[in-house]
């Protein structure tokens, strides 16, 4: 029986940060690029978008992520993977609605089904459904941007509430609109296009596909968009367990393996389990597109990443990175806070004082290698965020001990 290539955690911190542009000698050359080698940039946190792009783009201003996302239109956000909002590069923003829009729209439809049926003023929750989702695509065609707010002011289908979590400590009422909106986004018919607010802020206007991308999306089937976001994934963030990529994409164990086999991968063992890699991705391989120079020690170096940045939320097992400080960095639904690395690792988190400098929060004993350069990276982010405030979506657990 022919053995297993090896993987060892070492090797996959070095792939980690020079795949992902945090070694300072593999920095991307735009915000785009890093969006697409990271197979999307998370944007639930409005400020995440920008830092993760700071972090792995030398000379980066926001002036040039605001141009990506709202000038040239290069980098779109979309409701995607485990129902998370990510900026994308046109060519992944297909792939994602054709690999996942159905499933996310779908879900979010049935959701509304359930809960429209537990509001008595709804009689016909289908047909509310259905009626709200045409009244918006006929305000939005003709090409006008509108926030929530300002659709539900002008469709009555969409001025509504929804009772959720009956009989609970958190039961409520929620505008029905944004439900119809996500449903929408899921499915590629309508994004969220001019943010009304600053950069750290978000109020989206909301506006037709088509017309804020000039053109309709190529949306390939549901398994060659797996097919194409997996090898991405692989490309970035090999080796990685099936649970790893289950979990990312928030898909099923049979799309994803009918994507693995289709895709040709190999098997490989790594500290603690079994990972797959693309088959000319192997360590050693000079044929490799990524280049075997990858598995090579690299250099220590201090990296700053934000909350829910897409290097901490690439894996589900994350031992390699992590170690033991997941209590401290993820908060209890999976929210990874901003944190701070050394050697490949997370060893600790950053936060913003009243100053505006940023400090670090360490989680072990670090030599004074680390700290010397971590402070400069913290002052270096500190010195690009200026005065500009910065509003903290999910805090890491280790922020109440500071």
């Amino acid at each position: 029986m022919p053995v297993r290539p090896r993987i060892t955690d070492a090797q996959r911190r070095s792939r980690l940060m020079r795949r992902m542009h945090l070694d300072a000698a593999s920095r991307a050359p735009s915000a785009v690029d890093a969006a697409r080698t990271m197979v999307g940039l998370h944007s639930t946190t409005p400020s995440t978008v920008y830092l993760s792009a700071w972090a792995r783009v030398d000379g980066l201003a926001r002036a040039d992520i605001d141009t990506a996302l709202y000038g040239d239109r290069t980098l779109v956000r979309h409701l995607a993977m485990r129902r998370t909002l990510f900026a994308f590069p046109r060519d992944l923003l297909a792939e994602s609605i054709g690999a996942l829009g159905p499933r996310i729209s779908a879900s979010e439809r049935t959701n509304m089904l359930r809960d429209l049926r537990r509001t008595p003023e709804v009689d016909d929750p289908e047909g509310w459904i259905e009626t709200a989702r045409d009244a918006v695509l006929a305000e939005l065609a003709g090409g006008e941007s509108l926030t929530s707010t300002e659709l539900r002011g002008r469709l009555p289908a969409l001025d509504g509430s929804i009772i959720f979590g009956e009989g609970k400590s958190w039961a409520g009422k929620s505008h029905f609109g944004p439900r119809v909106l996500n449903m929408l986004d899921a499915s590629g018919d309508i994004v969220r296009g001019p943010n009304r607010l600053d950069w750290h802020l978000s109020r989206p206007a909301w506006t037709s596909m088509k017309v804020w991308l000039g053109e309709t999306p190529d949306v390939p089937s549901v398994h060659d968009g797996h097919k194409a976001l997996i090898e991405r994934w692989l490309r970035t963030y090999g080796p990685g367990t099936e649970t790893d990529i289950v979990w990312w994409l928030g898909s099923t164990k049979t799309a994803v393996r009918a994507a693995l086999a289709d895709l040709g991968t190999v098997e490989v063992d790594l500290d603690g389990g079994v990972g797959h890699v693309l088959p000319d991705d192997l360590p050693g391989d000079s044929d490799s597109d990524n280049g075997d120079g990858d598995d090579e020690d690299c250099e220590p170096q201090a990296v700053l990443l934000p909350e829910l940045d897409p290097t901490t939320m690439g894996f589900k097992e994350r031992d390699f990175y992590l170690g033991d400080h997941g209590p401290a960095v993820f908060d209890s639904v999976g929210n990874g806070g901003q944190t701070a690395w050394w050697d490949g690792r997370i060893v600790g988190g950053w936060y913003r004082r009243d100053d505006n400098s940023i400090a670090i929060h360490p989680l072990e004993p670090l030599p004074a290698e680390a700290r010397r350069k971590l402070d400069a990276r913290a002052a270096e982010l500190a010195a690009w965020l200026g005065e500009a405030p910065m509003k903290i979506g999910y805090a890491a657990p280790y922020m109440r001990q500071r």
